[in-house]
């Protein structure tokens, strides 16, 4: 049962506040919903968004003391499907391994949030909302940070009348997220679990986000950034965008046991490829093949701006920044408990960029837990069915879930 509308009627006095239910699941209860905020949201660079649009999916039973909300952060190309068909590609949610009735993220137990980012597309504020003269934001739309993520998300939860959450979970930039919750909130997140992420983005990182980005600018397809105005999408720059960014989230070793060096029979250079119908530069090796089906989906699902608008506030996060680049300082007089998680062959954020988060952690003294999971699958290994992290994920929310005196499933 989808408890949602005692949460909304609990939520902000009604003025200047638009809801509507806009998707059901399977069982005819509405998951997903949008909410307007007519006052709107200030960004850290100054500007003002009003309104504010944030779109987001809820599953389960809210308990009557509220005291039962996980919010699960997405990453960069998610959204707030987490965990039913998307409404786009008819695929099943992004983690819908590890959300949904007796899974790690228990939605017969707890009442669980997943918000579409500010600056996504897939219904909050961003590129693609439309302003006052009717047009898209596009690239007017204001640069945005992890931290703009994050209060908006905290406006969104005041409306629904939540005041703390159970726990924050999220992998890469949901992490981040995650991160940034505790740090900007540190008295309303109980339990938090960052995964595969870390608390700034590296050079490195930023350089792959940089050549994505001028992969789309750089499409004339893009026209400065209004190709609504044109009628069309620059679909060949968003595609290689997204093929440059899923090399990072592989390893070596999972692109080896996919794909090797095998070729498609069908495209196998020879003297007289001519007349077979085939090039050097078509379609030759598997993993291209791969790579151009994951672009050209991608594009189907996906707006260009707000790529961009988001890698950037990928780049702009370092929660050091404010503190003389002490890493402890946000963390301070914490009372969050966390459970840090990495892979071994995530080479995007590194177990070294998580280690370095805990030694920080434990410096504030903050109650910390860390574990690095064996596996060859690369930084996406978290949206994988990888036994090891399922175990830590139960265990973890089952002993924060002890800790904080809840009990077993919730009456619907």
């Amino acid at each position: 049962m989808h408890n949602h509308s005692d949460a909304s009627a609990v939520g902000a006095e009604g003025a200047g506040v638009t809801e509507a239910p806009c998707g059901q699941d399977g069982g005819g209860d509405a998951t997903s919903f949008s909410v307007t905020l007519e006052d709107g949201l200030t960004l850290e660079c100054g500007a003002h968004i009003a309104p504010l649009d944030i779109a987001y999916c809820a599953y389960g039973t809210l308990s009557p003391k509220r005291d039962n909300v996980i919010l699960v952060c997405h990453a960069l190309t998610g959204d707030q499907y987490v965990a039913e068909t998307h409404p786009v590609t008819g695929k099943p949610g992004w983690w819908s391994r590890a959300v949904g009735p007796g899974n790690a993220i228990d939605t017969d137990r707890f009442y669980v949030i997943c918000v579409n980012v500010l600056g996504g597309c897939m219904g909050s504020s961003g590129p693609k909302t439309l302003r006052g003269n009717g047009e898209p934001w596009g690239t007017d739309f204001p640069p945005i940070t992890i931290r703009d993520m994050v209060f908006a998300q905290a406006r969104l939860l005041d409306h629904l009348g939540i005041g703390r959450l159970f726990a924050a979970i999220g992998g890469s930039m949901g992490g981040m997220q995650v991160l940034q919750w505790v740090a900007s909130f540190p008295e309303r997140v109980g339990a938090a679990m960052p995964i595969a992420t870390a608390p700034f983005h590296s050079a490195q990182n930023i350089a792959f986000n940089e050549v994505s980005r001028q992969a789309i600018c750089g499409d004339p397809d893009w026209c400065g950034g209004r190709y609504w105005a044109h009628g069309t999408i620059p679909a060949k720059g968003l595609a290689v965008a997204r093929m440059m960014a899923h090399i990072t989230y592989l390893s070596e070793e999972a692109l080896t046991q996919k794909f090797g060096r095998r070729t498609r029979r069908d495209a196998v250079p020879s003297h007289d490829a001519a007349s077979k119908g085939t090039s050097l530069f078509g379609e030759i090796f598997e993993v291209e093949s791969y790579l151009r089906h994951q672009g050209s989906s991608f594009v189907r699902r996906f707006d260009a701006n707000s790529y961009l608008t988001i890698t950037r506030a990928l780049d702009y996060f370092d929660l050091s920044a404010d503190y003389d680049g002490d890493l402890s300082a946000p963390f301070h007089n914490c009372a969050t408990r966390f459970c840090i998680i990495s892979f071994t062959s995530d080479w995007l954020f590194p177990t070294s960029q998580s280690r370095l988060l805990a030694r920080a952690l434990n410096k504030a003294g903050v109650n910390v837990s860390f574990v690095e999971i064996e596996s060859d699958r690369g930084h996406d290994a978290f949206l994988l069915d990888e036994p090891d992290l399922e175990r830590t994920m139960r265990g973890f929310i089952n002993g924060a879930a002890e800790q904080a005196g809840l009990g077993g499933r919730h009456a619907s």
